[in-house]
């Protein structure tokens, strides 16, 4: 198997191309200094990746903004603290302040040139606006969860997302699946015979970050978008 042998690329963006650990640490900075906690980012990170994924499954009709919205309820319930409508509607609307990786807009300027590029996000499409102009380019295809009416892993996203592009003319076996989660986007894409590589933004740090455990076996394994592109400069090149 080779990168040539796809003519589409889907993305998750959030974790993937939008650095959503640090939008995330950020946006909850002031709510945890407000009532005087102190916890490191890992502890912060994996109570965020239980409590929002239970609020994807218990609600998966409603939009981002709200599940963030009733992840910061349940954070506070487990934290003893007690939030305000504003502390809610901040972090619910936060996306759009949260960061691209710096190798994002770039890899895929460069990828662009050699394959049709979609997005399949566990956002809303309001959300997803805000964060586009961060990765520089114009995608041929945006699929969110506000689409579908679930979130991922609901293997109903990866079924929509490749009826859409079958409606195009384009197989499965044409689309190649990039993505950090294994728990959201490798394990429901592969029970699905996709292949994918991994972004594994976090190579060298323990745990799952804001994303649950999973186990999968992508194909491909990179540390960075940018090391994609390397990939498929070296493969060129070689042949």
């Amino acid at each position: 198997m080779k990168l040539g042998d796809f003519s589409v690329l889907t993305f998750d963006c959030y974790g993937t191309l939008i650095d959503w650990e640090t939008g995330l640490l950020r946006a909850l900075a002031p709510v945890l200094a407000r009532h005087g906690l102190h916890l490191d980012d890992e502890t912060i990170l994996a109570a965020f990746a239980e409590t929002e994924s239970a609020a994807q499954r218990r609600t998966p009709s409603k939009l981002y903004p709200a599940i963030l919205a009733d992840t910061l309820d349940a954070l506070a319930r487990r934290w003893h603290i007690v939030i305000d409508a504003m502390e809610r509607e901040r972090f619910g609307a936060s996306v759009g302040d949260w960061p691209a990786f710096a190798d994002s807009a770039p890899a895929l300027a460069y990828l662009q040139r050699h394959y049709q590029l979609a997005i399949l996000s566990n956002v809303d499409r309001a959300s997803f606006a805000s964060s586009r102009a961060r990765l520089g380019i114009e995608f041929d295809r945006v699929f969110t969860a506000q689409d579908i009416g679930s979130y991922k892993p609901d293997l109903r996203n990866f079924r929509y997302l490749l009826d859409r592009l079958g409606r195009d003319g384009i197989e499965p076996r044409q689309v190649l699946h990039v993505a950090q989660s294994l728990f959201h986007d490798h394990v429901p894409a592969k029970q699905l015979g996709l292949a994918t590589v991994w972004v594994n933004r976090r190579l060298g740090k323990s745990g799952g970050g804001a994303t649950p455990p999973a186990r999968a076996q992508p194909d491909w394994e990179v540390a960075s978008l940018a090391e994609l592109a390397d990939l498929h400069r070296r493969e060129r090149s070689a042949t």
